[in-house]
């Protein structure tokens, strides 16, 4: 009977002909991929540095330049390592544990944060949570590098973005209740923030001692030489698909600039970045299990789909603004809320592609190359962005909508994947 439930359940969720579908063990791995990720993905909202570390850091009267320093320290922390990781996690016989530690990691730096909060001011708050900061984006790199490779050995193909949707769903849930708190002004205190933080270590140390649960074969074990770009050269469809995720991209760097459209000051700037991610949580809420199981069909359509949605989000900004409605309560919640729809699907696509892409050995280091190549552009970006800023919200919006325009038409040509195994 124990055996059975999480086979039932697991097999409902991922749209399985039954039960006896799933391999040994599926179902229970599954549930706790399931539930791992809505823990990790919750402590993500609840510790968002566009959002609450930035508001943080404010509050402490650190210089503005550590809360500029924030975002780019997250992203490229989180990317730029995965090179050497990759590595690391082929030397292990079982990967899981990278994950573990990288989620008991983040867990530690999230708690690091919360000491820092308490103890300094000015400053020295700024430097020791920024470093805090990139610690966690260490972290999360060893996840990152890891968990597809986990997710490739502990479920089958045609299930996995089940598994990655359901848990962006589930985890929105806490992440919109988290929203409309700061969007009310009851969780604009400092000790409400820091209790936030503080429940986001609480969840990252509960998903890794759920993560080492999971009954995961032994790999055979390979020398950590590491990651290197030579994959590139052997596989046509890995550039094609870091292109596309390339300029897809811009649907992440876009939503700021919804803001700048809808003529935010500086007293609202807290209640219109809650508004963000409530926006956020409601899109992933709505589509991230949808995403997740078109996903498992074809993840080359999806990312074709999800380029031309979000071009059409922000081209619909910029019409608003030259027709003078910009600033009206729906506009750029509307068309933000459907950008966000976009970048959510995004994410499913090109975590499902580049799992069922990778030849079963090289998960990691393909996925290593892709994240790191994407790290790069993302600091090229940020300077590309911080440029086009120059001249106009308005043509940052458009230049984006190209770049995603041309991630479509780019996906076209990829080769699908979603096979059975």
């Amino acid at each position: 009977m124990t055996e059975s439930l999480p086979r039932t359940a697991f097999s409902k969720i991922s749209g399985a002909d039954s039960p006896e579908d799933l391999e040994k063990a599926e179902g229970r791995n599954g549930l706790r991929h399931i539930v791992s990720l809505s823990m990790t993905k919750i402590a993500d909202g609840l510790i968002n540095p566009k959002l609450v570390l930035a508001w943080l850091l404010t509050s402490l009267g650190a210089p503005a330049v550590y809360a500029g320093a924030l975002v780019p320290i997250r992203e490229a922390g989180a990317l730029l390592p995965q090179m050497p990781l990759a590595g690391v996690v082929q030397s292990m016989a079982r990967r899981k544990w990278a994950w573990v530690l990288g989620s008991a990691g983040q867990g530690i730096s999230a708690g690091l944060i919360v000491l820092a909060a308490l103890t300094l001011e000015g400053t020295a708050a700024g430097l020791a949570i920024c470093g805090a900061l990139a610690l966690l984006a260490i972290c999360r790199a060893a996840c990152s590098v890891s968990y597809k490779d986990i997710l490739g050995k502990t479920v089958a193909k045609a299930r996995r973005g089940s598994v990655t949707g359901l848990a962006g769903s589930a985890a929105s849930i806490g992440v919109l209740i988290f929203a409309g708190l700061l969007i009310s002004g009851l969780a604009q205190s400092r000790t409400a923030i820091l209790l936030a933080i503080g429940l986001a270590a609480c969840l990252w140390g509960l998903a890794a001692l759920l993560f080492s649960t999971l009954e995961e074969q032994k790999s055979e074990e390979a020398e950590a030489t590491g990651a290197d770009f030579s994959v590139l050269k052997e596989s046509a469809p890995l550039r094609r698909f870091i292109l596309v995720r390339g300029l897809l991209v811009s649907t992440a760097l876009a939503p700021p600039y919804y803001v700048i459209l809808a003529g935010s000051t500086g007293e609202d700037t807290l209640g219109q970045l809650g508004a963000l991610v409530l926006a956020s949580a409601a899109a992933s809420f709505l589509s991230s299990y949808v995403w997740g199981r078109l996903s498992d069909r074809s993840s080359r359509l999806v990312l074709i789909l999800t380029g031309l949605i979000g071009a059409t989000s922000m081209l619909a900004a910029v019409a608003l603004w030259f027709l003078g409605m910009a600033t009206a309560v729906w506009a750029m919640p509307a068309t933000l809320f459907v950008l966000m729809l976009a970048y959510h699907g995004v994410r499913q696509a090109r975590s499902t592609y580049l799992v069922d892409l990778s030849p079963e050995d090289q998960r990691s280091t393909y996925a290593a190359v892709s994240n790191t190549v994407i790290g790069l552009l993302l600091l090229g970006s940020g300077i590309l962005g911080g440029g086009a800023a120059l001249i106009g919200a308005q043509a940052t919006l458009v230049l984006f909508a190209l770049m995603a325009v041309a991630g479509s038409l780019c996906a076209i040509g990829l080769p699908e994947v979603e096979k059975t195994d």
